[in-house]
């Protein structure tokens, strides 16, 4: 079968996806705006193309988002309108759609089967956007709903021109309004647990002279960048709390000062923010603030983790929770969905209330002092990361069969 991937970033989410279809005997190319990548990417024809044009900026607000995606999706179909000229037919086109680059595609290849990859649907209430109380917009702005509807349009021209979707969790899968949502299998991306496991003798060293290992009181947060979409605010509140209580704890916060979701601060970054609102209340000496590490340093990370913190709106799940479990962690997580599908309370880890600092701090500490309850959540959380999201044995198998299903 003739397959072609389009990611903006390829390879993304296609990252195992794409080698096992080659593997299988398919001719897989890719359109993508990556300029870096080779000709050739483990079995994958490149093809490259750019933006042609920027956005206006003195389009209509409401339409930036949109007027952004065109872009993309005129620069994707041009170059597909080249690959068709050289006498290219897929059979199959799989995507991510979020960026605008699938918009026009079928106009160029009407008999392709198009499959997407089903992210996030954006929706006004009972999602992320009413989620938090205090980032609300002010009275008066009363147009969320239309932005939403703008920034839907990708997944609502095309809902007739899909063939299916696929989607890495239920929730995020459910989001999708009918007739697409039943044209969605959900599958996770899934994750290594071999390589992502836990391991005793891992250590870490902070400042080039802080060395931690399994019997030190270690807390983690990890965010892409330090922001409430993932809770950063409450976790910093719970801090002074958890460091009076455990007296030898240490707190590691991993992530950028930048913004990846919601809307940037008025002034400074969410990091500075909140940071600056207890740490008159903190020993700063045993909050680490390390920035984006490398992969591997990370997983060490997670390895000498004591008990691993995890928050989020209703939000797209962080593959940085599901590695935590591989690791054995001991985590405290959000009671938010889509967390619940993985994060069953007092089994793969504890839940607590997404707005209770107070809460956090309380179940933190209480597994801070039991070492058995730390591991029987950690084995158990393990367990279920290798059940339900191993790469090799459950997730990979699974998005092989919804491709064969759509030859």
């Amino acid at each position: 079968m003739r397959i072609l991937l389009i990611h903006q970033n390829f390879p993304g989410q296609f990252k195992h996806l794409a080698p096992a279809l080659v593997a299988n005997g398919h001719e897989v190319r890719t359109l993508t705006l990556r300029q870096d990548l080779p000709d050739q990417w483990q079995g994958v024809t490149v093809h490259r193309y750019r933006a042609q044009r920027n956005s206006s900026p003195t389009v209509h607000p409401w339409v930036g988002d949109f007027e952004t995606k065109v872009i993309r999706g005129e620069a994707c179909f041009r170059a597909a309108l080249q690959l068709r000229n050289q006498g290219y037919q897929p059979d199959l086109i799989l995507a991510h759609p979020g960026w605008g680059e699938t918009l026009f595609l079928q106009d160029v290849w009407p008999a392709a089967k198009l499959a997407i990859y089903c992210e996030f649907y954006y929706r006004s209430a009972g999602s992320d956007v009413d989620f938090d109380p205090e980032f609300q917009r002010p009275q008066g702005e009363e147009d969320t709903a239309c932005r939403l509807q703008l920034k839907n349009l990708i997944y609502t021209m095309q809902g007739d021109r899909v063939t299916a979707g696929i989607a890495p969790t239920h929730w995020q899968a459910d989001q999708f309004p009918e007739p697409l949502r039943s044209k969605i299998t959900v599958v996770h991306d899934g994750i290594d647990t071999e390589a992502i496991a836990p391991n005793p003798s891992a250590t870490i060293t902070l400042n080039n002279q802080l060395k931690l290992g399994r019997n030190d009181e270690v807390i983690t947060f990890v965010n892409r960048n330090l922001e409430p979409y993932r809770g950063y605010h409450i976790f910093m509140r719970s801090l002074p709390e958890i460091l009076q209580q455990r007296p030898k704890a240490r707190v590691i916060l991993v992530g950028g000062d930048d913004v990846s979701y919601g809307a940037r601060p008025p002034a400074g970054t969410w990091k500075q923010i909140f940071l600056k609102e207890v740490a008159d209340r903190l020993d700063l000496s045993r909050v680490h603030f390390v920035g984006k590490i490398p992969y591997n340093a990370f997983l060490s990370l997670l390895q000498v983790s004591s008990v691993h913190v995890y928050l989020t709106y209703p939000f797209v799940l962080s593959w940085s929770l599901i590695e935590a479990m591989s690791c054995g962690c001991a985590i405290v997580a959000s009671d938010t969905a889509p967390v619940r599908e993985v994060i069953s309370d007092g089994e793969t880890g504890r839940l607590v209330n997404f707005f209770d600092p107070a809460g956090l701090a309380a179940t933190v500490s209480e597994l801070l002092a039991s070492p058995s309850a730390r591991a029987k959540l950690g084995k158990k959380a393990r367990l279920f990361a290798q059940n339900h999201y191993d790469l090799q044995r459950v997730c990979l198998p699974q998005q092989m069969q919804w491709v064969r299903s759509l030859a």
